[in-house]
């Protein structure tokens, strides 16, 4: 479909082949290093101009989408998950106590 808009378009790259071109570029060109660093900046931004209510809410709709796609047996996998990582945090804040 891309080539026909290009011949449609005089050859002309679409937005979508542009983008593409431009993320493959930037991910060629910065490490795992910059992503967090940007994805950090964009959180501390977000965080600057939305309130409670506003986490509240993507929270809400992240929760019934995940609903959606997983059954029971992925909430207790994960649920399992975190009880014994929790388990060994409290463990070693027990052991460092001592």
């Amino acid at each position: 479909m891309a080539k026909n808009n290009k011949e449609n378009n005089n050859n002309k790259m679409t937005v979508e082949e542009a983008g593409q071109k431009g993320g493959n570029k930037t991910a060629r060109n910065h490490d795992r290093e910059f992503y967090q660093e940007i994805g950090q900046k964009g959180g501390e931004t977000t965080s600057q101009n939305h309130d409670q209510e506003f986490y509240e809410e993507i929270g809400q709709k992240g929760g019934k989408t995940t609903s959606r796609n997983h059954d029971q047996e992925f909430y207790e996998e994960i649920g399992q998950k975190g009880g014994k990582k929790r388990g060994r945090q409290q463990q070693n804040n027990n052991n460092n106590n001592s």
